[in-house]
Formats: structure tokens, C-alpha cells, sequence
């Protein structure tokens, strides 16, 4: 166990002037944009909206689409919303996070606890009246478990915060299916698992880059408590079995030859990346010399790419 205490209300997140003045209406919309974390949703949308061709086995019902896009938006910003009630403490001494609505003062922590329960609650029933009641569910469980699971248990405790806390990021992937089938399927899962095994190596140069931001304030990202070499052995690890369960999908039936192929090279040149990464953290490299952004930023490519190719290839089979 891993426990710090923080200063719970430090300087310029509450009871400042910002708080009640000067906060212009135009600002004031931004920063409740900024509470949903608009480019992390991104990315959840990415993985969602490509499953339900799967489903389909081509182009789903585009009012579908329309439907659980926008409740996933609201859902997964409800979940971002509360995370930033939760750590705005902790925000506001990381130089990573200290423009953050609540540290800057143009949202107080009220007004984001009541945007933030707000959210999961349309955005749930919006699922459950529009699409379905599994997705409702499901959405809602992902959010439970960002804030619950995630946010308050495990992110000050353990390094393995962002091994367990990333399952709900990984939910979207069934709730893509579900709300096509209304039902669940190998082959959610299977993507599911990917995600699971993607998120660690993707979120942990990451934290390597600021490493002092989260030991500055408690937070024992494995980085923090870990050399670069233990992080890049694990890194290597999860992406091999990343790659290994991203094949699964064709030899039981749900692809064809074109995302294998996806899969296959977009994989390898994950491979190439993080083994550079282990050979350069094996020799000693520290600071632009590690170059572990280059695994993050190619992360974001890898899983856009791999479920671009899950979208089209029912369309080539």
C-alpha cells in the first residue's frame, strides 16, 4: 500500500476571486467542455462507433450511431467530470494538470460534482430509452468503475492503478456491440482484451515523461516506484500479449484477410517500438535520450488504425 496525504483544498482551487467573479460566460462553457476531457473521449469513441459495424456486419442504424455516441460522450464526460472533483487536490501541485477548470477557479467543486453526477445520470437513461438497457448498464458500470474503482481506490494505492483502473476505458468496446445485438459475443470480448493489454504500455511512457509530477504528489505510477528498465520489461510484455490477442479475431471467424493484415503490421511496428524502448532503457538512456513518447504518441496511431480496419474489413469480406 501507497498512501500520501495531500493538502485536500489548496491555494487557487477554492475561495479565491475566480470563483465568483470574473468568470466570463464564454470561459465558463470552455471549462465545463474541458470537465468531460473532450480528447480522452476521442479516442473511447474511436473504439465504440467501429465495433458496431462489426456487429452489423456493415453500416449499423446511423440514429444508433448518433444515439450511442452522444451517451457515450455524456457518460464517459460524467466519469472525467467527477475525476477531477475527486483529484482536484492533487491537480492543482501537478504542473501537468494545473490549468485545470477547478484549479484555475472557473468551475467550483460543487458545480462539477453536480455536472458530473448530472451526466452519468441523462447520459444512462438517454442509453437505456434510446438503445438499450445492456448498454445503459454497461456504460454505466464504466463509470462506476473510473471514479470508484479507479479514481478512489486504486490511483493513490497501488502501481497497478492503471492495470485494473483501465478496464473501464476498455467498456466501450462492448457497449459498441450491445448496442447493435442487445447481447454480447466473442468477439467484443476478444477487442475488450486488447484494449485491456493496450492501455498499460500506452499510459506508461506517458507516465514516465512525469514521473516527478505523480511522485511529487503520491501517486505511485508504476514509473515512480520502478526503473526504467522494470517499466520497459513490462511495457514489452503487455504489448506481446496485446498483439497475441489481436489476432484472435480472424482464426474464429469475426475478420478477414484485411485486419489481419491491419493487425499485423500496425502490431509489428508496436513491437519494434516498445523492444527499442527496453534496448534504450537497458542502456542507460534518460531524458529525450529514452524517447518513450514515441510508444505513446504511435499508441494512439495503433488503435485508430486497428479499429478503422475492424470497421472496414466486413465491408471486404
Amino acid at each position: 500500500m501507497y498512501v500520501t496525504a495531500v493538502e485536500s483544498r489548496p491555494a487557487g482551487v477554492l475561495g479565491t476571486s475566480q470563483s465568483t467573479k470574473h468568470r466570463p460566460f464564454g470561459a465558463r462553457i470552455k471549462a465545463f467542455i474541458a470537465l468531460t476531457k473532450p480528447r480522452i473521449i476521442e479516442l473511447l469513441l474511436i473504439t465504440t462507433v467501429p465495433v458496431m459495424f462489426l456487429a452489423q456486419q456493415g453500416v449499423p442504424d446511423l440514429q444508433l450511431v448518433l444515439l450511442t455516441c452522444v451517451g457515450g460522450y455524456l457518460s464517459a464526460g460524467g466519469a472525467n467530470a467527477l475525476n477531477m472533483y475527486i483529484d482536484r487536490d492533487i491537480d492543482a501541485l501537478m504542473a501537468r494538470t494545473s490549468q485545470r477548470p477547478l484549479v484555475t477557479g472557473m468551475v467550483s467543486p460543487r458545480e462539477c460534482l453536480v455536472f458530473g453526477i448530472t451526466l452519468a445520470v441523462v447520459s444512462t437513461l438517454l442509453f437505456g430509452l434510446t438503445v438499450n438497457w445492456l448498454s445503459a448498464w454497461l456504460s454505466l458500470g464504466a463509470l462506476l468503475f473510473y471514479v470508484v474503482v479507479y479514481t478512489m481506490i486504486l490511483k493513490r494505492r497501488t502501481s497497478q492503478n492503471i492495470v485494473w483502473g483501465g478496464i473501464a476505458g476498455c467498456l466501450p468496446v462492448l457497449i459498441g456491440w450491445s448496442s447493435v445485438t442487445n447481447s454480447m459475443s466473442w468477439a467484443p470480448v476478444i477487442l475488450f482484451l486488447v484494449m485491456f493489454f493496450w492501455t498499460p504500455p500506452h499510459y506508461w511512457p506517458l507516465s514516465m515523461r512525469v514521473r516527478d509530477d505523480y511522485a511529487r504528489v503520491g501517486v505511485p505510477m508504476l514509473p515512480v516506484i520502478a526503473s526504467n528498465k522494470v517499466v520497459a520489461r513490462q511495457i514489452v510484455l503487455y504489448s506481446w500479449a496485446m498483439v497475441a490477442v489481436s489476432l484472435l479475431l480472424t482464426p474464429l471467424g469475426y475478420t478477414g484477410w484485411f485486419y489481419t493484415v491491419v493487425a499485423l503490421v500496425t502490431g509489428g511496428f508496436w513491437l519494434w517500438e516498445a523492444h527499442g524502448l527496453q534496448a534504450r532503457a537497458k542502456d542507460g538512456a534518460v531524458g529525450a535520450k529514452l524517447k518513450e513518447m514515441r510508444l505513446f504518441h504511435w499508441s494512439i496511431t495503433y488503435v485508430s488504425l486497428l479499429f478503422v480496419a475492424v470497421a472496414v474489413d466486413p465491408f471486404l469480406r
